[in-house]
């Protein structure tokens, strides 16, 4: 992971985070000063980031939001105090409300970005000023070292690109937390039709299949949020296994690009868990994303001891053969 330490100072009140990567400064810095790239690792996992203005000069505003799983909304506001164009910037970090306003209840920080290079490419190290140990442990105790070093352990596939991050890497999965487990799959397509082959059913019944020897028997998709879905699979002559079948409800819809829905195992008990569905469209190819979360740490490991992922990648080969037709 890029994210090497993430350190508070009581005393000195800041929040220090250090992060390497194999690119230049550079390009760390055209990162950091492109809201559509910032887009896609400002926000943990199941909180992506949408910046609705950027306006790069000493003075003026960034305006973002994050959106979470149900469609809770968190805004956030910086202000740029300094610019030293490639080495970094300087900004007042703040909470906003929905129309971008200052939250004055709530700490605001000072946040330094400094882009140094390295024998390996560059490191970043991120300072957070605040005003009071009170603002430090307030902000630490909602999760922001968590959530940062989630957040900027994405920013290896930006930096990248996603063909040098996924290509020929197939479908992986990686246990972010106890009970979240991230899985990516670059496909050869544009992100429209792969979205579409996720919500429409003639296409979905032609890949979402899992292993050879099985079948989709039922594909019921309503997309739209408060919709609800239900899949079954059965095996066909000669290979083992017994009919099954999920079903769930979308709770968030952004077509083409997010989609979260619930899934839940037809005729058991078992709990549900969250599916964030990401899809991010770069040089003709498609970065699927998709941030699963469990009920609990017991539950994840049964599931991933199932071969979910092979069986996954054998569902992600068929659809490039789908949309290659």
């Amino acid at each position: 992971m890029p994210v090497t330490s993430v350190h508070t100072d009581p005393e000195n009140l800041t929040m220090t985070l250090v992060a390497d990567f194999p690119a230049p400064a550079d390009r760390l810095w055209s990162v950091f000063t492109d809201p559509r790239q910032l887009e896609r690792f400002w926000g943990p996992p199941g909180w992506p980031a949408t910046f609705t203005q950027f306006d790069l000069a000493v003075g003026s505003h960034a305006k973002y939001r994050m959106t979470g799983p149900h469609g809770e909304r968190a805004n956030g506001t910086w202000e740029f105090l300094t610019i030293d164009a490639p080495r970094g910037y300087s900004v007042i970090d703040s909470f906003a409300d929905e129309e971008g306003a200052v939250l004055t209840d709530m700490p605001s920080m000072r946040m330094v970005l400094d882009f140094e290079s390295t024998l390996e490419g560059s490191r970043l190290v991120t300072t957070s000023h605040f005003e009071s140990a009170e603002a430090l442990e307030k902000v630490v105790a909602m999760g922001v070292v968590e959530g940062s070093t989630m957040a900027m352990n994405q920013l290896d596939r930006v930096l990248e690109g996603l063909r040098a991050y996924a290509e020929g890497k197939g479908t992986r999965t990686e246990i972010l937390d106890d009970t979240h487990v991230r899985i990516t799959r670059l496909i050869e397509g544009s992100r429209d039709l792969v979205w579409r082959a996720h919500t429409e059913p003639e296409l979905m019944k032609r890949w979402l299949l899992g292993p050879d020897g099985w079948r989709m028997t039922v594909c019921e998709i309503d997309p739209t949020v408060g919709g609800t879905y239900r899949y079954a699979w059965a095996p066909e002559d000669g290979t083992e296994g017994q009919a099954f079948g999920f079903d769930g409800e979308t709770l968030l819809a952004e077509a083409p690009s997010r989609s979260v829905t619930t899934e839940h195992m037809t005729g058991t008990d078992f709990p549900s868990t969250l599916n964030d569905l990401n899809l991010y469209e770069e040089d003709g190819a498609t970065l699927i994303t998709l941030v699963i979360e469990y009920p609990d740490q017991q539950t994840r490991d049964m599931v991933l001891a199932t071969g979910m992922t092979d069986g996954m990648e054998a569902s992600y080969a068929r659809l490039e053969g789908v949309l290659v037709s």
